[in-house]
C-alpha cells in the first residue's frame, strides 16, 4: 500500500485499541448492556428447557403418563416463546445505538478532515480516506449492534451451559471442557496471524478505492488518449492482489471454523461413549443423559459463533487503527490561544523575510520560499511574474496559510496571518485558483460559498450574486436550464474549464475581501473573454487589494507594480516599464508570455 499509514503500527492490544471508541459510544452502552442482558436471559432460558425436557423423559414418558406431558409441553412452549421475546427484545435494544455511534463517528472524521491542513490531504489518498469513513464505520457499526453482544453473551453461555453439564456428571463435564481447550488457544493464534492479513486487507481496499476515483475523474484523460486498457489491466492487478488476500483472510477463517467443528463433534462422540457407558453402570439415568445432550446442543451455536465473532472483532480492531489514524493525525495550522483582531481592514499585505519548505524535504534543498520581502499597499494590485516553478503558486498559498510559513511572517494591516484566527484570515483575504473546484451544487450556492452570512434568498444575495457573475462575465449561467439554481454537477465537470474559472473569480469576487489573491484565474479564457473579465476587474481592483499570479502580458497590465520572482526570491519589484528597463531576466520572462499569448491567440483563430 502507498501512503504515510501503512508504515503505522498499534502497539495496543484488541481491547485497547477498540475501548478507543469509548468516548463515541459511552451514550450507547446502556441500551447495548441492556441489549446484554436481554439476550442473556435468552440463552439461560434456553438452557432451562433441557432440565424440563429431563423431567418429561423420567417423569411422564418413562411412566408412560399422558396427563403429565401436556404440562411439560407447555412449560416447553412458555420458555420457547419467552426466549423468542428476549432476541427480539436484543435487537430492538442494541440497533439504533449502532447507527448513532457510526454516525458521530462520522461527522468527527469529516470535520476533522475539514480542519487538518492541505498538507495532511497531500499525502493522504483519497481513496483511502473514504474507506475509513464507510467500510471501517460500518464495521465498527455491525460490531457494536452484533459481535460484542454476542460474543460477551455467547462466552457466558459457554460458561454457563459448562456449570451445567458437571451437574449431570463430573465426568462428562470435563470430556466436553477438555475439547473445547484447544478452540480457545488457537483463537489466540489466530489473532495474530489474522489482525496481520484484515489490516493488508482494508489498506489494499482504499488503494483499489484511490484507484476507481483517479479513474473516474480522470476518464475524460484515459478517453482521449485511448489508455482505458491500460487502466483496466492497472486495476486489475491491483484487483486481484486484494483477491488474493481476501483468500488469505477466508483461509484463516476456515482454519478456525474446522477446529470449532471439529472439536466439539468429537466431545459429542467421547461424551456418548462415555455417557452409554456411565447409563450401563447405573452412574447416570436416561433423563439425565438426554437432557446432557440437550444442553450441549443448545451450546454448540455459542462455541461455533465463536469463530466468526472473533474475526468481527479483530476486523474492527483494524477499523478502529485505521480511524484514528486521521482522528490522531496533529493539525500543524490551527487559531491561536489568543487571536489578534483586525477592527477596519484596510488591505496591507506584507511578506516579511519569507521562507518556506515542505516538512519532508531534504536538507539539502533550498527553501522553496528564500527570504521573500514584498509590501503591497492598501487598494494595490501587485502582479506577480516569474518562470514556471519559481514558487509563485507556494507563495500565494501562505497568505490564508493553506500552508503555513516555516521562517519570517506574512502579515495583514500589521497582524501576523498566525495569530489571526483562520476565519477571519480568510474572511479578509479571498483566493482564485487556476484550477478552479466547483462543488455539487447550485451556481448560487458555490459563488455565494464565501458569504455564509447571507441568506441564498435574500435581495442581498441576490445583488451580490449578479454583480459577481458580471464581473467575471460569467452570464452564461443565466442560460443553464434553471439559471442560477442550476446544479452544476460533481466538481464542476459538466461546465467548460474557462467557465468554470469564471465561477471560481465570481466566488472570490462575492466574498468581498479587503485582499483578493488571484492564482491565474484567466488562463482558460478565450482573449475576448478575457479581455472583458479583465475591463471589469478594473472596477473591482480600484478599491481592493490584490496580488495576482500572471501567466499573460494583458494580466500584468492590469497591476500597479510587478514582483518578479526567481528561484524562491523575489528579486525586482517596479511598474512594467521600469522593470522592462533595467531587467533583463524580467524581459525574458514577459518575452516567454507573449510567445505563448501569441500561440493562444493562433490557436482560437483556427
Amino acid at each position: 500500500m502507498s501512503g504515510i499509514q501503512a508504515t503505522r503500527k498499534s502497539n495496543l492490544n484488541t481491547v485497547q485499541a477498540i475501548w478507543r471508541i469509548y468516548p463515541f459510544a459511552k451514550h450507547a452502552l446502556p441500551r447495548i448492556s441492556l441489549g446484554m442482558i436481554a439476550a442473556l436471559l435468552g440463552s439461560v432460558v434456553a438452557l432451562l428447557i433441557p432440565m424440563v425436557l429431563e423431567k418429561l423423559v423420567n417423569g411422564a414418558l418413562a411412566q408412560r403418563d399422558p396427563a403429565e406431558i401436556w404440562p411439560a409441553v407447555a412449560i416447553v412452549l412458555g420458555l420457547g416463546v419467552v426466549e423468542a421475546a428476549m432476541i427480539a427484545l436484543r435487537r430492538w435494544f442494541v440497533l439504533l445505538p449502532g447507527t448513532t455511534v457510526e454516525a458521530k463517528m462520522r461527522n468527527e472524521i469529516y470535520r476533522r478532515l475539514q480542519d487538518l491542513p492541505v498538507a495532511f490531504h497531500d499525502r493522504w489518498p483519497s481513496g483511502q480516506l473514504l474507506s475509513r469513513m464507510m467500510q471501517d464505520l460500518n464495521m465498527i457499526r455491525r460490531w457494536l449492534s452484533f459481535g460484542i453482544v454476542l460474543l460477551v453473551v455467547n462466552v457466558l453461555t459457554i460458561v454457563i451451559g459448562s456449570v451445567i453439564l458437571f451437574t449431570w456428571h463430573w465426568l462428562l463435564g470435563t470430556i466436553f471442557l477438555v475439547c473445547a481447550i484447544p478452540v480457545w488457544i488457537y483463537g489466540y493464534m489466530f489473532e495474530k496471524k489474522y489482525s496481520i492479513v484484515a489490516r493488508r486487507s482494508q489498506d489494499q481496499a482504499g488503494d483499489l478505492a484511490t484507484n476507481v476515483e483517479e479513474a473516474v475523474h480522470g476518464i475524460r484523460v484515459l478517453k482521449a488518449f485511448g489508455r482505458g486498457k491500460h487502466a483496466l489491466e492497472g486495476f486489475s492487478v491491483r484487483a486481484e492482489g486484494l483477491r488474493g488476500v481476501e483468500i488469505e483472510k477466508a483461509k484463516a477463517i476456515a482454519g478456525i471454523w474446522y477446529w470449532l467443528i471439529l472439536l466439539p463433534d468429537i466431545g459429542f462422540g467421547l461424551c456418548l461413549v462415555a455417557g452409554i457407558w456411565l447409563a450401563s453402570q447405573g452412574q447416570i439415568n436416561v433423563g439425565e443423559l438426554f437432557a446432557f445432550f440437550a444442553t450441549a446442543i443448545v451450546l454448540r451455536f455459542p462455541i461455533e459463533s465463536i469463530g466468526f465473532l472473533l474475526s468481527m472483532t479483530f476486523d474492527t480492531r483494524t477499523a478502529v487503527d485505521r480511524v484514528f489514524e486521521v482522528l490522531d493525525e496533529v493539525n500543524t495550522i490551527t487559531d491561536p490561544e489568543h487571536p489578534e483582531t483586525i477592527e477596519s481592514p484596510q488591505g496591507r499585505l506584507e511578506f516579511d523575510d519569507v521562507h518556506f519548505r515542505f516538512a519532508d524535504s531534504p536538507e539539502r534543498y533550498p527553501d522553496l520560499i528564500n527570504g521573500v520581502n514584498l509590501v503591497i499597499e492598501p487598494g494595490e494590485t501587485m502582479a506577480l511574474v516569474g518562470l514556471t516553478g519559481c514558487g509563485k503558486t507556494t507563495l500565494t498559498s501562505l497568505t490564508t496559510r493553506i500552508y503555513d510559513v516555516t521562517g519570517g511572517a506574512v502579515r495583514l494591516d500589521g497582524v501576523a496571518v498566525q495569530n489571526l484566527t483562520r476565519g477571519e484570515l480568510r474572511r479578509n483575504i479571498a483566493m482564485a485558483f487556476e484550477d478552479a473546484t466547483l462543488f455539487s451544487a447550485s451556481v448560487r450556492e458555490n459563488v455565494l460559498l464565501g458569504r455564509e452570512e447571507l441568506d441564498l434568498d435574500s435581495d442581498e444575495a441576490q445583488r451580490v450574486l449578479d454583480e459577481a457573475i458580471g464581473v467575471a462575465q460569467a452570464q452564461f449561467v443565466h442560460d443553464l436550464p434553471n439559471g442560477v439554481d442550476t446544479t452544476v454537477g460533481e466538481e464542476g465537470l459538466s461546465l467548460s474549464g474557462g467557465q468554470r474559472q469564471r465561477l471560481a473569480l465570481a466566488r472570490a469576487v462575492a466574498a468581498a475581501p479587503s485582499v483578493l489573491v488571484l492564482d491565474d484565474p484567466l488562463s482558460a479564457l478565450d482573449v475576448d473573454t478575457e479581455a472583458l473579465v479583465e475591463a471589469a476587474l478594473r472596477r473591482v481592483l480600484a478599491s481592493t487589494t490584490a496580488l495576482i499570479v500572471a501567466h499573460r502580458p494583458s494580466t500584468v497590465a492590469l497591476a500597479d507594480r510587478v514582483a518578479l520572482m526567481q528561484d524562491g526570491r523575489i528579486t525586482d519589484v517596479g511598474t512594467h516599464t521600469e522593470l522592462l528597463g533595467r531587467n533583463e531576466h524580467y524581459r525574458f520572462v514577459i518575452s516567454s508570455l507573449e510567445d505563448e499569448e501569441k500561440r493562444e491567440r493562433e490557436e482560437a483563430l483556427q
